[in-house]
């Protein structure tokens, strides 16, 4: 009788089974493991000598026995010594030639025996990484990517794992710094992925890039580029994917804030502030060790940035796509602008590209925008400025123009106001009466700015009234360049004035003045007022008093009234005579006490506060909004926003739309009921048929009203009170 064929499924079963067993008692069954082992042994051969003549079947109980093997290798050490090695001289004699499926699984089977700790990753490693820059299957090299990546990741899980980072990345470093290897995009790849989940977060993976960006590939050099630009937003971005965020008490916020109105639109733009200022909170709680920019980790950054700008930018032979170079000269400018670096060639580099026809030229602005701070010399943003005035700004320019020079002029001011001139800032003022909006609110942004930073360069009726005071008292002063500010405990002027309106409450429930030396003050004048009169009345009882005695001036000694005024020059005087407000002095609290655990509790409270407010908008006058050097700048910032502009008809509609959907077409709520109702085969009420009747047919109920008395008119309306109260004529719905 002949013998049955094992079907697959048989197979796979038993094997399965085989191996439970081998794990379960290896000694026990250590004859079949050797067998097996020989089974495999021989088949490897095979496949050795003739990868493309072994037949299927061959190929499946091959592929089998090696899983089976990977499994069990750390139950038979001795056995199975040579295994690793085995399976790598198959993929790399063979891994073009070899079948998918078979490849695969001795990527698999690799990775396997790398968590079981039979091979570790510096073994590893070097295998995937060499197939992966050789290969020319596209899914081999995702495959091997992937399993880099996760081993790297479970590398480093408990602890940092340094010498598998320093292998893999001096490897890197090699392979970018090598011209002839064509592979050096796998390597910025490799460094993004890994920055991004904080696997690797120190210098040399920042100096890898470096290199990178120096390359000559403009693919590579594109990856590095966008790895110094946004890496830090992957990086946020991921984390906000990965991690749930603790919640806020948005009530409480809320009412710290002084929110009255209820609406839609307040709630939308109070979870916009918050969000955006419990994610900054969180940068600052984080641990500052794995928290730096890669932009802060360079070695030398007035080193690359000029090495970097000569290569690529003032080349004439650079070959990289406009799109590139404007990468790499926002990189270069945010360089600069961030660690105050001095390239005056730079701003000689703008001059030929300021100008509207230029393609991408809000662009060339926010760059130029970065690149200025306090330390560049004003004379040398001064020509620019005048460049972008002619260029942009003039009557006979587009709106749309004249708002992005102006806005790009404001940006330049905020980070070097020195660099403007009188006459220039009040042409520039003046653009504030312009009737398109973006033009308006461009000029008034700039008038802000200048009356914090320089109000002196304005006109008097153009400073306001809070620069007009600082300017008297001493507070507005302008900063001279080079002049730096010293540090400070951010927010301790909210805490010093907070302190001081909790001790004038406290004082005004007592009954007690807000002045403290009020009490004494009135006690002095007080006495001073009894000894004047005692005084006086010794004085006056006596008859030979030679005292003097005080006569009201005569009519013809008074003095003259003054001229009249103009209205605009009583409000002007009326600012000068007001007296400027005392200043908290928050240095007094910074150098005289010692802030308590409640204190700073209530300074961080009241500092997120103020960020929300900031966030949301101030509802006393617009101001302009603080960047941090590190966000750098866009050209949408600089371009005037989208809203400004009157929407077309058909981006109203697109807007209604949104959110309705299932709507065919627009329509007004009571078009829908319409359609409805006659889709549902009802009919329309009287009161609807009465409005829709022809004109001629209610003449003459129109002329009966006008003929009652009023009587009769008090009867009638009674009588519709009565009904409406009754549920109508028939009484339907409602009782007497």
């Amino acid at each position: 009788m002949p013998k049955r064929k094992v079907t697959a499924a048989e197979k796979v079963e038993g094997l399965a089974v085989l191996q439970w067993k081998l794990r379960k008692d290896p000694l026990a069954y250590q004859t079949e493991f050797i067998e097996l082992w020989q089974h495999f042994d021989s088949a490897r051969e095979r496949v050795l000598a003739d990868p493309l003549g072994v037949d299927a079947d061959s190929l499946a109980t091959f592929r089998e026995h090696m899983d089976l093997i990977a499994h069990c290798a750390e139950k038979y050490p001795e056995i199975t010594a040579t295994f690793p090695d085995s399976l790598r001289d198959i993929l790399i004699a063979h891994h073009a030639t070899l079948d998918p499926t078979l490849r695969e699984k001795i990527v698999t089977s690799l990775s396997l025996l790398r968590r079981k700790e039979v091979i570790d990753s510096a073994y590893l490693l070097p295998i995937f990484w060499s197939l992966l820059i050789s290969t020319p299957s596209k899914t081999l090299r995702t495959l091997l990517y992937q399993k880099i990546i996760s081993d790297v990741r479970e590398s480093n899980t408990r602890a940092k794992n340094h010498k598998v980072n320093r292998t893999l990345q001096q490897a890197l470093y090699n392979i970018v710094t090598d011209k002839s290897t064509p592979k050096a995009l796998w390597a910025v790849k490799v460094v993004r992925d890994l920055w991004r989940r904080r696997i690797w977060d120190d210098a040399k993976p920042v100096d890898i890039m470096r290199q990178a960006a120096m390359s000559d590939d403009p693919k590579t050099v594109a990856s590095a580029v966008r790895f110094f630009l946004g890496s830090d937003k992957e990086r946020d971005e991921f984390e906000d994917d990965s991690s749930d965020e603790e919640a806020v008490d948005v009530r409480k916020v809320k009412h710290q804030i002084g929110i009255n109105k209820k609406s839609k639109k307040s709630k939308k733009i109070l979870e916009k502030a918050t969000e955006k200022v419990k994610r900054q909170e969180r940068k600052k709680s984080a641990n500052q060790q794995l928290n730096f920019s890669a932009l802060h980790l360079l070695l030398d950054p007035q080193g690359f940035c000029e090495s970097l700008f000569e290569k690529h930018l003032q080349n004439k032979k650079s070959k990289l796509p406009l799109e590139t170079k404007l990468d790499i000269l926002q990189l270069v400018t945010r360089l600069v602008g961030l660690h105050k670096l001095t390239i005056l060639p730079l701003y000689s580099y703008f001059t030929s590209h300021l100008t509207p026809r230029q393609q991408s030229v809000t662009s060339f602005l926010a760059s130029l925008a970065q690149a200025t701070h306090s330390l560049v010399p004003p004379e040398t943003i001064e020509v620019l400025l005048q460049k972008i005035a002619n260029e942009f700004v003039s009557e006979a320019s587009n709106v749309e123009v004249c708002a992005a020079g102006i806005n790009a002029i404001r940006e330049i001011c905020a980070r070097q106001p020195l660099a403007m001139n009188e006459t220039l800032l009040q042409d520039l003022v003046e653009y504030r009466k312009s009737k398109d909006k973006g033009v308006s609110m461009a000029a008034k942004g700039l008038l802000s700015l200048y009356r914090e930073k320089g109000a002196e360069m304005l006109r008097k009726k153009d400073r306001g009234k809070d620069a007009t005071i600082g300017l008297k008292s001493g507070e507005v002063k302008q900063q001279k360049y080079g002049e730096e500010q010293v540090g400070e405990i951010e927010g301790l002027e909210l805490l010093a004035k907070w302190k001081e309106e909790e001790k004038k409450r406290k004082r005004a429930e007592k009954g007690l003045p807000d002045d403290p030396d009020a009490v004494e003050k009135n006690e002095e004048e007080d006495d001073d007022d009894f000894n004047e009169s005692d005084w006086e009345v010794a004085s006056t009882d006596s008859d030979e008093s030679g005292e003097w005695i005080r006569v009201a001036e005569s009519d013809d000694e008074a003095e003259p009234e003054p001229k009249k005024r103009k209205v605009g020059d009583e409000a002007e005087q009326d600012e000068e005579d007001k007296e400027p407000e005392q200043a908290i002095d928050f240095m007094k609290l910074a150098t005289t006490q010692v802030l308590t655990p409640a204190d700073l509790a209530k300074l961080k409270e009241l500092r997120l506060e103020a960020s929300i407010n900031k966030a949301m908008g101030s509802s006393k006058r617009k101001e302009m909004e603080a960047r941090h050097i590190d966000e750098g700048l866009t050209a949408e910032q600089i371009e005037a926003p989208a809203k400004l502009r009157k929407a077309t008809k058909e981006e109203r509609l697109a807007m209604v739309k949104e959110g309705k959907p299932n709507r065919e077409e627009h329509k007004s709520t009571a078009a829908i009921r319409k359609s409805k109702k006659e889709a549902e085969g009802k009919s329309t009420t009287n009161k609807e048929k009465a409005r829709r009747k022809n004109f001629l047919m209610t003449l003459g109920k129109a002329k009966s009203k006008q003929k009652r008395s009023l009587v009769t008119t008090r009867n009638v309306l009674k009588a519709h009170v009565e009904r409406s109260k009754s549920g109508g004529r028939r009484r339907n719905g409602k009782s007497r």
